[in-house]
């Protein structure tokens, strides 16, 4: 196996494993000093141990579903959707690899919104979605 698919391997494995609530197995992805940012809110935690304790101690009742990994070398990015007791959120992980482990983490999330419609008659859906429409003055 190439390293490319060893790495993807682990970025399923790491997503299967967050899904299932293997902490083990989930975390055994990261470096030891591995650094994880969210840039909406600004947080950093470093080490794989403060990582693990801030998701491990998320109350809400969390499933992931990965919609597609991409990625080569030592940049992987996941684009999952992530439900929180029910609440769908879109994220995107970008994960930086050295020595087949993650060093360097960033996460952003958003929430969906519908399709303002100006521009309804331009989309068709996803495959999977269907399209919610919103009101006129939404400005995504």
């Amino acid at each position: 196996m190439d390293e490319d698919s060893r790495t993807r391997a682990a970025v399923e494995e790491h997503w299967r494993a967050s899904e299932r609530g293997d902490t083990e197995a989930e975390y055994a992805i990261y470096a030891t000093d591995a650094i994880l940012d969210y840039p909406q809110s600004g947080e950093r935690f470093r080490g794989r141990a403060a990582i693990s304790a801030q998701r491990g101690g998320h109350p809400a009742d969390r499933h992931f579903a990965v919609q597609r990994i991409t990625g080569h070398a030592n940049l992987w990015v996941s684009e999952c959707l992530i439900t929180y007791d029910g609440v769908p959120s879109y994220t995107v992980s970008i994960m930086e690899f050295a020595d087949q482990h993650v060093v360097h983490e960033t996460q952003y999330f958003a929430d969906p919104f519908g399709v303002p419609a100006w521009r309804a008659a331009l989309a068709e859906p996803m495959p999977g979605r269907t399209l919610a429409h919103s009101c006129p003055t939404d400005e995504h």
